[in-house]
């Protein structure tokens, strides 16, 4: 027992000491990541779920981890300890009408642990990232009466996640669960403009960049029923509700003018913030309610069929700037009401097959998320939808008690005429479930 109190406690000193932005940040340049507080990829980031086509409101499992319904968590037997940890390969072609570019990019893609403190109550807790902010682009201007400017714009950091939960058996048939959910993160963002002619006497090369710090606190709400339909086919429901809540970040930002060399800025003025005035604000992040609602169709533990839904009234966290302030001005692309559906499919295997690709399970699954962001570009603004689908393997360990995912995903966002990023991931996931709290008869 003294190895496993230790594995607990390295696992918690991990999560606290984490960089901020450590499993959100990704290498590759991501330009919707511009708006807001970064692109978020959950649930696709976990290959378990993107292996479903991301369907996890009425999905729960002994040996892995759902963290996107609380309540799931009820199914964790009552004498075993689970730890779920998952990375994930990336690579992404971004292309529009003229030009593509493609890069490749691997992080963790959670960490998370799981357990009961009674039959009837479970806990969750983990570490996984929210949100990323990665990109840089560069246009050039020419001005009547001065030389050509290239504007630069480039950002990085994000949000990461770290959760606590707990659900509930309400009885052998019902299982309610919450999560409290703390937001944390660094973003970097800068504007640079900069004079390629060789007269800079009247035109000065400058710059307007900001940090936004992130430290908030979410609360998901989540409910799964299973009703036996007869002896073969099981109903399970699952709902979740993200509670809506105004908050408060702070914002930290200079404006200056300098002059520029090959390898070296000398700053010349300062433009922001003005003598006696405070570099740091408060801006808002504005969480709306969220609704997810899944039903799933299994049948003896052989195969099962998840359908899933959610709404949410505005897509993501919404981020708005002090109006006193506004240094980076406004942006074309804006949150909208959002809804995504998806269906997945699971061949769960046979644990008592005689050979092990007997006992192998095979998800597929796929989805549609719209208006993840718009582009408000005309007085009709124009969604920036995404699609995709995922495939997964699942292949037991230790008498099928822990399970090794191996995954691969497909997304696609945008359009070429404007700008469409693909990507495709590779994930592997481990489940270990282990009997830890089992009293010994005989010594």
């Amino acid at each position: 027992m003294k190895n496993k109190y230790t594995l607990i406690i390295a696992l918690m000193a991990i999560a606290a000491l984490w960089p901020a932005h450590s499993p959100a940040q990704n290498g590759f340049n991501i330009p919707f990541s511009q708006y807001g507080i970064g692109q978020s990829d959950q649930p696709y980031n976990m290959p378990g779920a993107f292996g479903m086509g991301g369907t996890v409101y009425a999905r729960a499992s002994r040996n892995t981890i759902n963290p996107f319904n609380p309540a799931s968590y009820a199914a964790i037997e009552p004498e075993s300890f689970v730890l779920d940890i998952g990375i994930n390969l990336q690579s992404c072609v971004l292309r529009n009408d003229a030009n593509s570019l493609t890069d490749a990019d691997g992080n963790l893609a959670y960490l998370a642990i799981a357990f009961p403190v009674t039959h009837w109550w479970k806990m969750s807790a983990g570490l996984l990232p929210y949100s990323t902010v990665n990109y840089e682009s560069v246009q050039t201007h020419t001005f009547a009466d001065l030389a050509d400017v290239q504007t630069i714009y480039a950002g990085n950091g994000g949000v990461s996640q770290i959760y606590w939960g707990s659900a509930f058996n309400i009885g052998k048939q019902l299982a309610l669960g919450f999560n409290i959910n703390y937001l944390y993160g660094n973003i970097t963002r800068a504007i640079t403009y900069n004079f390629l002619g060789n007269d800079t006497n009247y035109a000065l090369n400058s710059r307007s960049q900001k940090n936004t710090y992130v430290h908030n606190l979410l609360i998901d709400l989540g409910l799964q029923y299973s009703q036996p339909l007869n002896t073969k086919y099981t109903l399970r429901v699952g709902a979740t509700c993200r509670l809506p809540r105004t908050m408060n970040v702070d914002d930290q930002s200079l404006c200056y003018t300098f002059h520029g060399m090959t390898t070296t800025e000398y700053l010349f003025d300062t433009i922001f913030p003005a003598p006696g005035q405070s570099d740091t604000y408060s801006s808002t992040l504005r969480q709306p309610w969220a609704i997810g609602l899944g039903i799933a169709l299994e049948r003896n533990d052989r195969w099962e069929i998840d359908l899933d839904g959610y709404y949410s009234p505005l897509s993501g966290i919404d981020y708005q700037e002090d109006p006193r302030y506004n240094l980076f001005g406004t942006s074309a692309l804006r949150n909208a009401p959002n809804y995504h559906l998806a269906l997945g499919a699971e061949w769960k295997g046979d644990p008592a097959a005689s050979t092990y690709w007997g006992r192998i399970g095979i998800t597929a699954g796929i989805y549609h998320n719209h208006a993840k962001l718009t582009l408000q570009t005309t007085s009709d603004p124009t969604p920036i939808n995404e699609n995709g689908c995922g495939l997964a393997f699942k292949l037991p360990m230790r008498k099928g008690r822990s399970l090794l995912t191996v995954g691969v995903g497909y997304s696609s966002i945008g359009t070429a005429s404007l700008l469409r990023r693909d990507v495709l991931t590779f994930g592997i996931a481990i489940g270990s479930c282990e009997r830890w709290f089992v009293k010994r008869k005989y010594n």
